[in-house]
């Protein structure tokens, strides 16, 4: 046979590999007109490559070394330096024990790919979102398992403006190059430049804070990339703080750093109450998402904040679009309609949010998860910004946290819900077709709306669960539509 062309390299390529490409679905096999009908039905799928599973929606993270080795992390460095293509990439880590292993192969793969490096360092990963939009570089790297245990690592990836990359928005492309074949070394190897980014991060940061009053705050790092960043931001603020587990341990001594259970907030509540403070803050391990805690210790939900922080942004930015995610109360559509925004309801995800948020140049974005997105900060979500944007607020007003957030509660909600399923199609169609008389969308699973009630189902990506999100006007109608709701999903 003769010689194939294989796109994008540059010489021929033997039938051979040609065919082993086909098997292996590389990543140009569906381009390629040459493609053999016969192998088409013997494709080796990515998706039996039991390394699929570490490859997520919006990020890469799996158990070290089990699912994620340093291997694994060289091959998806070429991967990721070839499918950018960038001249350079930012790469950074937070302080988990296998983090510095990793990006070390990280780095590997990416300069072999001919790509240059710009090699930033131990950081959050706000502010690798910062050093790629700030030094204007072709996308990068955070290695980081956000909120998991200990046990658990992986990357989250950029392109440039730190735009992220989601599954379907080039980790799946980045994935067949990793798993597929072997790639072959670009001919001019990559270079590695390394460079300290906290004093510009710093001055980025702090350009929000307005005039601040000597609040009393505490703050809990969980031992997460938030103990390395505030130190040098809370010094240039005229508030009290009283830290929390702000020392670097990977291992996660106290508690996870997932803000979102409610076990991990315990101490940071007791705190709050004991030093009569004004607010209580929880980053989780890379500090990138944020929770906080009024001064009667109580939890705030996060559609509760973003409907607070568009009512204040809204006043200096008037007519500006808001993001929010479709499980947020309606609280928030009303606040940001009152003070003259525009609400743009969003699928759940970061990537989406941030899309989202760039095509309407909207001034914030916030989701329940405890990630809120910022115009002035590249459209990113920033744990820091977020609180410097809260503590303003809460400076101005001089009213204490619960009393701006009461006026906010005016509806019932439920705490979001998982139900194990095993055919989740089936199961919203049914829901589709109980309530049809209902407003619906299928923006992010399923959405049915009425005048005094709705809900939200939706779909995991990697587990057989559905997602229940509630809303009524009141506990008694919360009750009964749950009740409603749930025994078709559990029938």
């Amino acid at each position: 046979m003769p010689d194939r062309v294989c796109p994008g390299d540059k010489g021929p390529i033997s039938d051979a590999i040609c065919r082993v490409r086909q098997l292996r679905n590389f990543h140009k096999c569906p381009e390629c007109e040459s493609r053999d009908k016969a192998i088409q039905g013997k494709i080796q799928r990515v998706e039996d490559d039991p390394r699929h599973r570490i490859f997520k929606a919006y990020d890469i993270r799996g158990i070290v070394p089990d699912e994620l080795d340093e291997k694994l992390a060289e091959l998806i460095g070429a991967a990721v330096g070839r499918f950018l293509n960038a001249q350079r990439l930012v790469v950074s880590r937070d302080m988990r024990t296998s983090s510095e292993a990793l990006a070390r192969s990280l780095i590997r793969g990416i300069l072999a790919s001919g790509s240059n490096v710009l090699d930033v360092g131990m950081l959050s990963t706000d502010a690798n979102y910062f050093a790629i939009a700030h030094y204007r570089e072709g996308g990068g790297v955070q290695v980081t398992a956000s909120h998991n245990p200990p046990q658990y690592n992986g990357f989250k990836i950029s392109r440039e403006q730190a735009i992220a990359l989601s599954y379907d928005g080039g980790l799946a492309n980045i994935e067949r190059i990793a798993l597929g074949p072997a790639l072959r070394p670009a001919e001019r190897r990559g270079a590695v430049e390394g460079r300290d980014i906290m004093e510009d991060w710093k001055r980025h940061v702090l350009a929000f804070a307005r005039r601040m009053e000597p609040l009393s705050v505490v703050i809990d790092a969980a031992n997460g990339m938030a103990g390395k960043m505030l130190p040098a931001i809370l010094a240039e603020l005229p508030i009290h703080v009283t830290d929390l587990y702000f020392k670097l341990d990977g291992t996660f001594p106290n508690h996870e750093a997932n803000p979102l259970k409610a076990e991990n907030l315990r101490d940071l509540q007791k705190t709050v109450l004991e030093k009569g403070a004004d607010l209580g803050v929880a980053f989780d391990g890379d500090a990138d998402r944020v929770v906080f805690v009024d001064e009667e210790g109580q939890p705030v939900a996060g559609d509760l904040l973003t409907a607070l922080l568009a009512g204040h942004l809204l006043q200096a930015h008037q007519k500006s679009s808001v993001v929010y995610d479709l499980r947020s109360s309606r609280v928030v559509q009303e606040e940001i309609r009152k003070y003259g925004g525009t609400p743009a309801r969003e699928r759940v995800g970061h990537s989406f949010m941030k899309a989202a948020m760039r095509q309407r140049n909207a001034v914030l974005g916030g989701e329940l998860s405890g990630h809120f997105y910022w115009r002035e900060n590249f459209y990113a979500d920033s744990g820091v910004i977020t609180m410097i944007n809260l503590l303003n607020i809460l400076s101005r007003e001089r009213r204490p946290m619960s009393e701006l957030l009461k006026p906010l509660k005016r509806y019932s909600k439920i705490e979001e819900t998982n139900f194990e399923v095993e055919d989740k199609a089936a199961k919203i169609a049914a829901l589709a077709a109980a309530f049809k008389d209902g407003r619906s969308d299928t923006l992010d699973g399923l959405s049915v709306d009425y005048d005094d009630w709705w809900f939200n189902v939706r779909p995991s990506n990697t587990e057989p669960l559905l997602r229940l999100n509630l809303e009524a006007k009141t506990p008694t109608l919360m009750e009964e539509k749950r009740a409603a709701v749930s025994k078709i999903i559990e029938g």
